[in-house]
This record gives structure tokens, sequence and C-alpha cells, in this order.
């Protein structure tokens, strides 16, 4: 008689075929939004020291990645600029300017590459000499209705331009109403909003920042505004009164240190989740990979596929383009 039960369950792993029958979760290209950071310039290409493989791309040369990324099933791009400093001020007000970097992005994205989603981000931070999401107050404080009142019409300026998703990352309260509800006054129905909904005062997000330009701006921290990596139910809080208000999807952020966020976020809500793997993430997988302590194809695969295991619809990654190559193959 057998030492083992009747059912053993390696017997479905035994053979490929039968481990790609039975797998629980499945990541696609149409899994994946990419983020690409928009600089001046004609046929510009910046790489970015802080995360090697990535670089900043002037609006001309944005197109091309488009294209590729659509070939490889890749749903939706998000843009964030690099705005010159001459262009930085006070109360952030190039956010507003119609012929602005991300303004010119969306344009030529989406006359040359119509079927790919454009993801736009909505905060202060890339606009401001102090690199907050916000206007300050004289004491330096991150004033929460002003600074709305600038989001509204920032998201109004990003869709005017073609914007398919309004993605608010400055964590403001109450903004993803103003936003929902100046949309639908202009029109823009369809545009979606995708809240960042629990994002948190985090040390991954070092390299972002370097590409944006905004190191070294930062006057004190985000903690008055961003979450506090201790806080789960807060969370829940905050993913609650964004749905309220009328976003179609969440996004956690950063992404494999808060996976229990996702998962709660998901069983609590059942709405779309999306995690964002954030600058710090992906240059501590190329550090690995550099030192000859990991192999890059392995953990890409694998850190996405834990999203999509915790809940997410889809994953904010720098090395979509990447994923999407080896998913093809």
């Amino acid at each position: 008689m057998s030492r083992y039960p009747a059912l053993r369950l390696r017997r479905t792993r035994a053979t490929a075929w039968s481990r790609r029958l039975h797998a629980e979760t499945v990541l696609t290209p149409a899994d994946l939004i990419w983020p690409l950071f928009i600089c001046e310039g004609q046929g510009v290409e910046e790489p970015i020291t802080a995360l090697p493989g990535v670089s900043r791309w002037s609006v001309d040369t944005i197109v091309a990645r488009a294209r590729e990324a659509r070939d490889l099933g890749i749903a939706c791009i998000a843009l964030f600029p690099n705005t010159p400093p001459t262009l930085r001020t006070d109360d952030g007000r190039e956010a507003l300017n119609a012929d602005n970097l991300v303004c010119r992005a969306i344009r030529a994205l989406k006359a040359a590459v119509p079927d790919i989603g454009v993801l736009t981000d909505v905060a202060l931070d890339p606009y401001t000499i102090h690199g907050h999401d916000g206007l300050l107050d004289p004491a330096g404080y991150v004033v929460n209705d002003a600074t709305a009142d600038m989001l509204v019409r920032q998201a109004l300026n990003q869709a005017a331009a073609g914007a398919d998703i309004i993605a608010p990352s400055d964590m403001m309260d109450g903004r993803v109403g103003l936003i929902r509800a100046a949309l639908e006054a202009a029109g823009h129905v369809n545009v979606q909003v995708m809240a960042y909904a629990a994002k948190y005062a985090s040390g991954f997000y070092g390299p972002f920042r370097d590409a944006v330009g905004s190191r070294g701006l930062l006057k004190g921290d985000k903690q008055t505004y961003q979450m506090d990596p201790a806080n789960a139910e807060e969370a829940l809080r905050e993913v609650a009164l964004d749905l309220a208000e009328g976003a179609d999807s969440v996004m956690v952020k950063p992404g494999l240190p808060y996976l229990d966020i996702v998962v709660r976020v998901k069983a609590a809500f059942q709405v779309p989740v999306f995690a964002y793997q954030v600058s710090g993430e992906y240059a501590m997988i190329e550090a690995a990979v550099a030192a000859g302590a990991a192999e890059r194809d392995t953990m890409v695969l694998e850190t996405l596929m834990a999203f999509k295991r915790a809940g997410c619809s889809g994953v904010l990654t720098y090395h979509a383009l990447h994923a999407a190559k080896l998913l093809a193959r």
C-alpha cells in the first residue's frame, strides 16, 4: 500500500502544460501600465542614473515608445513631466498651461497612437519650486482646499488635451469628488478617475524624484498628506471616500511593501484595484541583478504575478516593456 494519499498535489505540477492549465492567476501585457517620463527638446533620450534602463523622452520620441507598447499588448501608458526649472513656481501654475509638456505629449500620442490608453498624474510637485504636491501657507503647510481647486483646473486641462484617465496622486481630501464633478460639467463623461487612494509617505520614491527633477527641492516631507506606513484601517477609509466621490478605480502605492493593503482593499470593496511598483522597487531589482544576486526575468515576472495574485486589476511598472516581451515568448 502506498504511503501517500490518493491525491498528490505534485501531480498537476509535473509538466509545463499542466502547470499552465492549473494556474490560478494569469498575467498578460494588458495588465500593465508603463510610466514614461517626458522632457523638453527634439529627438531627446536622457538616461536616468537612479533608474538604470529608464530614460526621459522628448515629446516627439515618446510616440515611438507608445507604438512599441501597443504592439506588445500593453494597455496604457502613464505620463510624468520633467518641468524645466524656469517654469517651476510656488503655485505650480505651469500645470494649467494648455501647452505644457504633458498636454503636448497627450495630443501627440492620441493623434499617432489612439488605441492605447493615456493616464496622467494630477499633482503639483512636478511644477512647484518647493517639491510639494500642493500649495503652501506661510508656515509651509500644504493647504487642502486651495490645492484641490488647482487640481481641478489641472485635471480639466489634461482632459481637454485628450487624457483617458485622470489620476490624482496628491492625497488632498475631497479632490476626487471635485474633479469628477468638473469633468462631468465640462462634458468629459468618459474620462476615468483612478484615485491614488492609499498613497503612503514612503522611502521608495527617491529615484522618481530624480526622474522628474524634484529631488533636492522638497522642503520638509510629505507626511501631513501622504499616509503613515503604520496604518491599514485608514487606507480602507481613504478608499471608501474616493469611491463615494466617483473614482472608477483606486490605487495602492508603493506596491510590494503594501500587498496586504491591496488584499484588504479588494476584499472590502470588490472594485478595480491597481498598484504602483514604484521607482525604489524597480531600482532594487536592478541593483540585485547588477550585483549578480538575482535573475531579472524571473524577478520581474514573479513580482508582477504577486500583484495579480493579491487582487490587482493592473500594475504600473517601469518593467512593463520588458515584462511584455517576456510574456510574448
